[in-house]
Formats: C-alpha cells, structure tokens, sequence
C-alpha cells in the first residue's frame, strides 16, 4: 500500500478530491439539495475506490496514469452517490 502512495503523489490525491467535489456538486445540483452531504460523499467515494482496487491487487491505476485515476475516481464517486442516494431519499 505504501508503494502505492507513493505512485499516486499528493498532486493525484489533490485531483481525487476534486473530482469527488464535482460529482458531489453535480448529484447535489440534480437532487437539489444536501450539497454539502453529496460533495462529502463523493469526495469519500472518489478517494475509496482507488485504494480499494490497489489493495485487491488491481496495479492498472498506477500504470495507467491520471486519466486511469480519474476514471477510476468518477466511478467510485457514482457508485457512493447512488448508495447514498438509495438509502437517504
């Protein structure tokens, strides 16, 4: 896991929280409302998924590169989303 930080760089964690943000923004805009609960969510969502798929030993995100990421981070971002989604309205 620690070669795997180390791989992604503080710059990728930066852009994994950006595109949490915005898929929490985009949910929020079409829900209209808890904005705040579904920018949290996909931040949470964006971040898991990467590290989840590294430590079931998926190593195509590291060699993939920033557009693999943020694929992967969108994903995660929607599927956190559509739970929250499911459970909370």
């Amino acid at each position: 896991m620690e070669a795997f930080l180390d791989t992604l760089g503080a710059i990728s964690l930066i852009v994994l929280v950006l595109v949490g943000l915005l898929a929490g923004w985009i949910a929020a805009s079409i829900a209209g409302r808890h904005r705040a609960r579904y920018m949290i969510l996909g931040v949470v969502g964006a971040l898991a998924l990467p590290f989840i798929l590294a430590a079931l030993g998926i190593g195509l995100i590291a060699a993939g590169g920033l557009l693999v990421l943020l694929i992967v981070a969108a994903i995660g971002a929607a599927i956190v989303l559509a739970i929250a989604k499911a459970i909370f309205d």
